[in-house]
């Protein structure tokens, strides 16, 4: 499905964040609410050699953020080039779930890396990534910036939520920079 297809007719639109865009969305938008979608789980398979060197295959909790009139087209051109064109993901409408008992379910925009992208890295241990992530940059920062401030988010926004996935990866990948530290 193309951003395009999902605008049409549409005067608003909830875009939901799941790895970078929780922390850094770079477009404006009229509000956000934490919360999750069903079905899909945070991996840590996605090669991206633009960004970071590695990004998410998908995720369960995040940010959904509505975006509204001009912010709408404005978002999506920004977000095209940010995850479809440099990062490989493809869009996807879902349920987004916000967090609390008397918020309801809106449908929205996610960004996804499937096994068939050509970035798909495939299933590694949380040491083999948490390696790679702890040496590794890209055009937009350091792997581990990204992996901390991730961890940080599910941490601060989320605390009911065990990410074990990312937590194991982000307990590795520090062990690893411990042990460069040491090493110097």
């Amino acid at each position: 499905m193309k951003p395009q297809d999902i605008i049409t007719g549409k005067a608003s639109l909830w875009i939901f964040g799941y790895g970078s865009l929780v922390w850094k969305p770079d477009f404006k938008y009229k509000r956000s609410k934490v919360g999750y979608i069903q079905g899909y789980k945070r991996r840590f398979w996605h090669g991206d050699n633009f960004h970071r060197g590695n990004d998410e295959l998908a995720s369960t909790w995040g940010i959904a953020f509505e975006v509204t009139g001009s912010q709408v087209e404005e978002a999506l051109k920004y977000l095209n080039v940010r995850e479809a064109v440099r990062g490989g993901y493809s869009t996807k409408m879902v349920e987004f779930f916000p967090d609390g008992e008397k918020e309801h379910p809106v449908q929205a925009m996610l960004y996804i890396a499937t096994s068939d992208n050509p970035l798909y890295l495939g299933p590694a241990s949380p040491e083999e990534i948490g390696m790679q992530i702890a040496v590794s940059r890209g055009k937009t920062g350091h792997n581990l910036e990204y992996l901390l401030r991730l961890a940080e988010f599910m941490r601060n926004s989320c605390p009911h939520v065990e990410d074990h996935h990312l937590f194991s990866i982000e307990a590795a990948a520090l062990t690893v920079v411990s042990c460069l530290l040491a090493a110097q």
